[in-house]
């Protein structure tokens, strides 16, 4: 696939420096005697009590509907540090900034509400009632720059703006019309590549991840993955005839490590390719590019679509997760909708938020920061205690 495969490092020039205005922070602080301001950020994320709740919060499976199938499902925690070590080894493999890369994937999902896209979808629906909506990612930056209380000097994690920018911008572009409020973080321009690569990151974690969980809990069979997924299929015959003798258990295993290292490996490539095909040497040039440089290559990007696509179809929203979904969403709209009733019922701190936020984003504030266990056990003592015991 031509020579800038073998060695995929990007111009020196493209990688985000620790230096200068974007590494500058809400509140001005003197630097640190042996990190870097992107290590500190990581590190600040990683000790943030929203980032210890990930564990509490569900990446595909839930308590909502039950109990979870065994002790191996990854939450939204065990998915963000998987997605955490993709992102690094990529920005290393191109010469990028890995400690930007590294806190972004940290942060990347700090935002979401409980019972992953099904509570984030009711949410949005009852704020729109309001007319509000809610997004994560608008929501993790609340989270870095106002709701985490850790130091004495000032409120949040006093994040760098190179990081702030990429929480918001990672996965998609927001308009100046529609978020004024956002003006500092270079709208109308696309985010450094460090940014960039999240969302791919992601996407290759929990594609290989859940097609793992879905098998290990019995939801998914092996004879459909191989028929509908064919990026697992043709990794799957590699190691069967590779290791023709082991366990069942452990070709699947390769079969998943391999695909994993397939996405990744062209992830990288495919980076390499659009940036020397394209001529650009600098971060502004990134920024101004006519469209983003991270993708995949076009017939990885076919495996990818159809991976997903199988996922949704046999997974994602299988009879049995449409249930816990539905069940999911019920919690969620009925404890907005008693807590609007009922504000008295929201923390003090919460409740003294309200002349300032309004009544409808503390409380999605409120339901935000829960854990999947929490909000069950809130809703059923406040809404339907005779289902206690």
């Amino acid at each position: 696939m031509g020579n800038i495969l073998s060695n995929p490092r990007l111009p020196t020039a493209l990688a985000v420096q620790e230096q200068g205005l974007l590494i500058s922070r809400f509140h001005p602080e003197p630097p640190h005697a042996y990190r870097t301001p992107f290590a500190r950020d990581c590190a600040r994320i990683l000790h943030a009590r929203a980032f210890r709740r990930l564990a509490g919060k569900a990446q595909v499976f839930s308590r909502v509907a039950g109990e979870l199938p065994g002790d191996h499902p990854r939450s939204r925690l065990t998915h963000t540090l998987e997605v955490a070590q993709i992102a690094r080894s990529t920005a290393h493999a191109l010469g990028l900034n890995q400690s930007l890369a590294e806190a972004l994937a940290l942060a990347h999902d700090i935002g979401h509400p409980p019972f992953g896209h099904a509570g984030e979808r009711a949410l949005d629906l009852r704020l729109r009632a309001h007319g509000l909506s809610f997004d994560h990612n608008l929501h993790a930056l609340r989270i870095v720059t106002w709701f985490e209380e850790r130091y004495a000097a000032f409120r949040g994690l006093n994040l760098t703006l190179a990081v702030r920018e990429g929480i918001i911008k990672h996965s998609r572009d927001y308009a100046a019309s529609s978020h004024p409020e956002l003006g500092e973080y270079f709208l109308g321009q696309f985010p450094p590549l460090e940014a960039q690569l999240i969302d791919l990151a992601d996407e290759i974690a929990y594609l290989t991840a859940d097609l793992d969980d879905g098998l290990d809990s019995g939801n998914l069979h092996l004879e459909s993955v191989r028929e509908g997924v064919v990026l697992f299929r043709r990794h799957h015959d590699a190691a069967l005839a590779a290791f023709p003798s082991a366990a069942p258990r452990l070709i699947t295993q390769e079969a998943l490590r391999r695909m994993l290292n397939a996405l990744a490996t062209d992830l990288m490539e495919e980076i390499a390719r659009r940036v020397q095909q394209s001529g650009i040497q600098t971060l502004e040039q990134v920024r101004n590019a006519p469209k983003r440089l991270v993708s995949l290559s076009a017939s990885m990007e076919s495996d990818r679509a159809e991976a997903k696509k199988f996922l949704y179809a046999n997974f994602y929203n299988s009879p049995v997760m449409e249930q816990a979904h539905a069940q999911a969403e019920t919690v969620v709209s009925e404890l907005f909708d008693f807590l609007i009733a009922n504000p008295e019922h929201l923390p003090v701190d919460h409740q003294e938020q309200i002349p300032q936020e309004g009544l409808a984003r503390t409380v999605a504030d409120y339901i935000a920061g829960m854990t999947d266990a929490f909000i069950a056990d809130l809703w059923r003592r406040t809404i339907h205690p005779h289902l206690e015991g």
